[in-house]
């Protein structure tokens, strides 16, 4: 009932974040190279570059994420194997960066980190049930031929037969 919505909605807020972090990165990345900052010495242009790049691989990293909320909330099925193991990563990513904005940006930016730390969670543990047999057999009633009697080396039952009552 709720889960089809929450994994659209995780699925939209990835998209939209990934491309924000890119964006971000990149605008940071012209930002250096415009003013020629240093630090410590590298090439502006080595650290405008790694900018960039590390917001296209950051946005590309959500965007996966993304995708893999996108085709749960399509299949309606629980994310498994790798599509998995990347959301529980990205719900760490999350609760990280959401320490690390708590002191740098503020509570808003921490605020916002947590929420989607809470969809992805959600996302995790609304498909989580326990898988419960269906097509399974029921047990055999003990009858004659399945009390252990007169087959040999199949041993006593485990409990006794229950005690004779008077009327």
């Amino acid at each position: 009932m709720v889960r089809r919505p929450v994994a659209w909605v995780v699925a939209v807020v990835l998209f939209v974040e990934a491309f924000g972090i890119a964006a971000l990165n990149w605008f940071l990345g012209i930002v250096v190279d415009r003013q020629d900052m240093s630090l410590a010495g590298l090439d502006p242009d080595v650290m405008s570059a790694s900018s960039k790049i590390g917001g296209v691989v950051f946005g590309l990293y959500f965007a996966l994420c993304g995708l893999v909320a996108l085709l749960v909330a399509i299949r309606n099925r629980p994310p498994a194997g790798f599509g998995r193991i990347l959301l529980i990563s990205a719900a760490v990513v999350h609760g990280l960066l959401g320490a690390f904005v708590w002191g740098l940006v503020g509570w808003t930016a921490f605020l916002f980190m947590v929420v989607v730390l809470a969809l992805i969670v959600l996302l995790l543990m609304t498909y989580d049930s326990p898988a419960e047999p269906t097509d399974t057999v029921p047990p055999a009633a003990p009858g004659p031929e399945s009390d252990g009697g007169g087959k040999g080396g199949e041993g006593s039952p485990v409990s006794s037969p229950p005690a004779p009552t008077t009327p």
